[in-house]
């Protein structure tokens, strides 16, 4: 591939670092330990076995500014760290729980809103916010059902236990991506 050509190739933030095996190690390291990190705030939700957490906010923000392939390694790699017993699952667990499947949901969520952060999607508010929005309804469409058939529960239990009592929080984490992502992208262009 030419210069001229890979220059041209659409990026996401990850991408304005120099290019090597290191950095991309380094950035799925990061991502992991990011979501792990974000996973410790852990507040209890009344009448729901799945806690409030900052690891959604973590994934979504790991998926687009990794893009897809990097934020689908660093998800991964956080998952089957806490599965072979690092505690930094939400509120410092590990393994699995009725709550294994938002994890599951967050790999999706981060490949894809990754691959759309390539196309653009992470440039502008509108764009973003449509994006944190398919991802944060990737992530119930895996947990909500995992949640209901872990803790044998009805779909409609689970969506009372496992979705209603997080919207309000998934749409401040959303708001606060739509800031984050496109003002980075707004001050590298003024730094060109």
């Amino acid at each position: 591939m030419s210069t001229a050509s890979a220059t041209a190739r659409p990026q996401v933030l990850a991408d304005l670092l120099p290019a090597s095996r290191l950095r991309d190690v380094a950035l799925v390291l990061g991502g992991a330990a990011l979501t792990g990190l974000a996973a410790q705030i852990s507040v209890p939700v009344p009448g729901s076995p799945v806690p409030v957490t900052g690891q959604t906010f973590a994934a979504l923000l790991v998926g687009t500014t990794l893009g897809a392939s990097r934020g689908l390694s660093a998800l991964v790699l956080y998952a089957l760290a806490g599965l072979a017993g690092l505690p930094w699952f939400a509120g410092g667990t590990s393994g699995t729980s009725v709550s294994f499947g938002y994890i599951l949901g967050m790999i999706l969520a981060s490949t894809v809103v990754g691959a759309l952060a390539r196309r653009g999607a992470d440039r502008s508010v509108v764009r973003m916010a449509g994006t944190m929005l398919l991802g944060e309804a990737l992530i119930y469409a895996v947990g909500v059902p995992y949640l209901a058939y872990a803790a044998d529960m009805s779909l409609s239990a689970a969506i009372a236990a496992g979705l209603t009592p997080f919207l309000l929080g998934d749409a401040l984490k959303a708001a606060l991506a739509m800031g984050v992502t496109p003002t980075a992208w707004k001050l590298v262009n003024k730094q060109r």
